[in-house]
């Protein structure tokens, strides 16, 4: 479920680069606002996503009050969701290795 989680924090990653990155400077600079609809309506729909799948993937598996804190700032943020991926991916590990041992056990 982590590594769902992790796809779609890069998409949502993805969609607000796109949107600081590329849209808002064309609609700024060069005074051409198209992109902004369709990319901003994109980014939101991936927001929406990634707090869905983080109330889905994050209970029991070990990420206590800081990690939900962390990884709710983290959507909040420039490049957030990219930094929080490490943590993510040790979650993951942890999900990983927890499941080899109820298999073993």
């Amino acid at each position: 479920m982590i590594r769902l989680f992790r796809a779609v924090a890069l998409f949502e990653g993805l969609t607000a680069l796109a949107l600081f990155l590329i849209a808002m400077p064309v609609k700024y600079w060069l005074g051409n606002p198209a992109l902004v609809p369709p990319v901003g309506m994109t980014h939101g729909v991936a927001f929406l996503i990634y707090i869905a799948a983080m109330a889905i993937a994050l209970p029991g598996r070990g990420a206590g009050p800081v990690g939900w804190l962390r990884t709710t700032f983290a959507a909040f943020i420039p490049f957030g969701t990219f930094l929080n991926d490490r943590y993510l991916k040790r979650l993951q590990g942890n999900e990983v290795g927890q499941a080899r041992g109820s298999l073993i056990g």
